[in-house]
């Protein structure tokens, strides 16, 4: 038996886009984002960084549902988007995980830190966004 692979992420999907819905912003993270070598995470963060810092939502939204597995440098930028969302009394949620994410997660303790919905939908109602 032969496992087929997910197909790459389409070459103009960026790795990390940002998107406002009024005071919540969604991030997107791209299943691309697995095969992206750690030392060109940071370049991909500033996707998100520099609206985080500009111009602070009150609430973030990190959508990993195209994602499987991600680095260490991945979970420290999302300390780092946390680190900014808290500076402004706002709150950084996780959407769309997979059983292996939520593991990894559970796995470092990070599950304590950021609430986790089952979807991006589930996680805008919740913290009054619009889809």
């Amino acid at each position: 038996m032969s496992v087929i692979p997910d197909p790459p992420a389409p070459a103009n999907e960026p790795y990390l886009s940002f998107r406002r819905h009024g005071e919540v912003a969604v991030v997107c993270v791209s299943s691309a984002i697995e095969s992206l070598p750690a030392s060109a995470i940071e370049t991909a963060a500033q996707v998100v960084l520099s609206p985080l810092k500009e111009n602070p939502p009150s609430n973030v939204i990190v959508d990993l549902a195209k994602v499987q597995f991600f680095t260490s440098e991945f979970i420290s930028f999302l300390l780092r988007c946390h680190v900014i969302v808290k500076k402004h009394h706002g709150e950084l949620v996780l959407a769309g995980l997979s059983p292996r994410v939520r593991e990894l997660l559970r796995q470092t303790a990070l599950d304590t830190l950021w609430a986790i919905y089952d979807n991006r939908a589930q996680a805008l109602n919740a913290l009054g966004g619009a889809d």
